[in-house]
């Protein structure tokens, strides 16, 4: 009696382990998966005609959510909110373009990429922009928080002209900015471009810009290994059933671009 009471005193005095993070769970549970979704990039998300969220990313909120047979819920976020969306727990996934940076995988964790990009601009017609070396004394207008904005930010510190760059929180306020003629070139990626310019007459496609092709990433809490498999699973279920193809060939146009990194296993 007396070694079953020490033993259950010496387990008493053992700390308790934190309980994991199971968001797969808590999602079925709950009956409704919460997605992160920016709609100011289209046409990977946007608002249709009838101010609802359309899109790309929007249309994989809704697999996804199929997938685990509970309800969407798309909550519009800003390129600045995407990871802080998931580390208050506000959202439980983020379909938002969001790049696979290692910076930004020490506060939440990626899954292998569900599309890629590239970066290009948007000038204002009567900016006398053609190639990227036009972009010189030029005003670029880009938004805040994103890839192309840091990579951006890096060549005009080579430049010297730091102070030529205005940051706007939303894509649609850049685009508004250059065809208003406030800024000469706006950065953005090649999928959006088309529609941007048949919207605005004062817009024309731009130069790609130099830096290396944009791997995206699915997002979620960085501690959630559990979730971020399954989210791998479905990324992998959406190509290989043709439901990636589909959809890139709905929103975007042309055969949708390989997924996989030479010399990488994915």
């Amino acid at each position: 009696m007396f070694k079953s009471l020490a033993a259950a005193a010496a387990l008493a005095l053992v700390p308790l382990a934190p309980a994991l993070a199971d968001t797969l769970d808590d999602v079925v549970d709950r009956g409704t998966l919460r997605c992160g979704v920016v709609l100011d990039f289209p046409p990977i998300g946007y608002r249709d005609a009838n101010n609802e969220p359309a899109g790309f990313d929007v249309d994989y909120c809704n697999d996804l959510a199929a997938a685990l047979e509970v309800d969407a819920e798309i909550l519009p976020v800003t390129w600045a909110e995407r990871l802080p969306a998931i580390v208050t727990g506000r959202a439980d996934v983020v379909f938002g373009a969001t790049s696979d940076s290692l910076a930004r995988a020490r506060t939440v964790g990626f899954t292998i990429p569900y599309a890629i990009y590239f970066a290009q601009g948007v000038v204002n017609t009567e900016s006398g922009i053609e190639s990227f070396e036009d972009i010189k004394g030029k005003r670029v207008a880009g938004a805040i928080g994103t890839v192309p904005e840091q990579e951006w930010l890096k060549i005009a510190a080579e430049w010297g002209e730091e102070g030529n760059y205005q940051g706007y929180q939303s894509e649609n306020e850049v685009f508004l900015a250059v065809a208003q003629g406030k800024a000469d070139i706006g950065l953005t990626t090649n999928t959006a471009v088309l529609p941007v310019t048949q919207q605005y007459e004062t817009l024309a496609a731009g130069p790609r810009m130099p830096w290396t092709t944009d791997y995206t990433s699915v997002v979620g809490k960085r501690e959630d290994v559990t979730w971020i498999n399954f989210l791998n699973l479905f990324v992998t279920h959406q190509v290989r059933s043709g439901r990636y193809a589909e959809l890139w060939g709905k929103y975007v146009g042309g055969d949708a671009p390989e997924l996989r990194i030479p010399g990488v296993l994915y």
